[in-house]
């Protein structure tokens, strides 16, 4: 069992992304589903669908990458802040500005999950997830 199924989401999508993989596939739950909307939403990722795969215990979360032109990687960075040793919770005004604005950081919110920009704007902060450029 994974002590941080996200951390492992995100470490699948980065090493797919590296090597130029169409899809990934992640085991499934609400929260990464969640996630996974997020990164379709702000264009990181192509798409993203919920299967049974014969055989596999769980459902499986099939996510399509996406890629610029000359195939260069639309996702340069991935990096998990709030990891279950140490979460890192922010008020909304202290929520970060990856990359001057330019990247993202998914924020866990009473809201729901939502894009940095996002949740600046609601007002609300929360649990940051991860950040990404």
């Amino acid at each position: 069992m994974l002590s941080d199924p996200i951390a492992d989401m995100l470490t699948r999508i980065r090493n797919a992304t590296r090597t130029h993989k169409e899809t990934v596939d992640i085991p499934a739950s609400k929260f990464k589903e969640e996630l996974a909307k997020v990164l379709v939403r702000e264009g990181y990722v192509a798409s993203y669908e919920r299967l049974r795969l014969e055989g596999a215990p769980a459902d499986t979360l099939r996510v399509t990458l996406k890629y610029g032109e000359k195939r260069e990687q639309v996702i340069k960075h991935i990096e998990r802040i709030s990891r279950p040793g140490r979460r890192a919770y922010v008020s909304a005004d202290n929520l970060p500005r990856v990359q001057r604005g330019l990247g993202l950081a998914v924020v866990s919110t009473s809201k729901g999950l939502l894009p940095d920009r996002e949740a600046r704007k609601l007002g609300v902060g929360g649990e940051v997830v991860c950040i990404l450029w």
